[in-house]
Formats: C-alpha cells, sequence, structure tokens
C-alpha cells in the first residue's frame, strides 16, 4: 500500500543521523548520489539525497515491512514551507508534484526549515 502523507501523528519529523536509514535505503542510491539530510518521527522518516526524497514507512506491529516511496526532485513544482508559530508548535513543509499533487510533511519546532528549502532549492534549480 503507497504511502497517504495524511497520518499526522507519525510525520512529526525531527533531524537524526545521516546513516538512520542507510541499512534501509543504501542499495537504492545511483552513482554520484549522496545523504544530504536525515528526519524521523518514532518509526518512519524520509531522507533528503541530492537527487531526491525518499519516505520510509515502517508498518506492522513487528516494523518488518517497510514501504519506500521515492519522490524525484525533478518532479516538483512548487513548494512552501510554514514556520513553527506559538501555538501552532510545528513547521510544515509542502512539496506539489507532477502527476501526484501535494505532499505534506511536518517537523518539530526546532528543526530548520530554511536549511530544508535552500537543499530542495539546490536540487532542483541546479
Amino acid at each position: 500500500m503507497p504511502m497517504t502523507f495524511e497520518n499526522k501523528e507519525y510525520l512529526k519529523l525531527k533531524e537524526t543521523k545521516d546513516d538512520e536509514f542507510s541499512d534501509l535505503i543504501g542499495g537504492i542510491l545511483v552513482s554520484g548520489e549522496t545523504i544530504v539530510h536525515t528526519y524521523r518521527s518514532v518509526r518512519d522518516g524520509i531522507v533528503f539525497t541530492n537527487k531526491r526524497l525518499i519516505a520510509i514507512d515502517i508498518q506492522g506491529i513487528t516494523g518488518k515491512k517497510k514501504n519506500i516511496t521515492i519522490l524525484p526532485f525533478d518532479r516538483i513544482q512548487a513548494f512552501s514551507v510554514q514556520t513553527a508559530g506559538v501555538i501552532d508548535i510545528d513547521s510544515e513543509l509542502y512539496l506539489w508534484f507532477a502527476g501526484m499533487g501535494e505532499v505534506k510533511f511536518e517537523f518539530t519546532a526546532r528543526t530548520d526549515v530554511s536549511r530544508i528549502c535552500r537543499c530542495i532549492s539546490e536540487c532542483i534549480l541546479d
């Protein structure tokens, strides 16, 4: 079942070590592709590489079943960021992909969303 990006609870992402999911995605990285930033919730995560965004959905009670969704940067038509406020303590990243529509990720308040925007901009404008 493909990732729906609708479950807000598991999308409360915070930055983690770049090698957090490397054992899971190392085999799908292409020549010249490097991990730039990694974020995780309790179980799930997203990895920004210099070529794409990889969303990881850990499923089931045991977590043995995993769904990996590839979101290529060259398919992004637009993106926006909503920073954390006083009442709304999370930051949100909205991406619009050709042929897929909107994808939303929520990050904890301490996440440097400017860094995420810079990463996406560098990758899609390169």
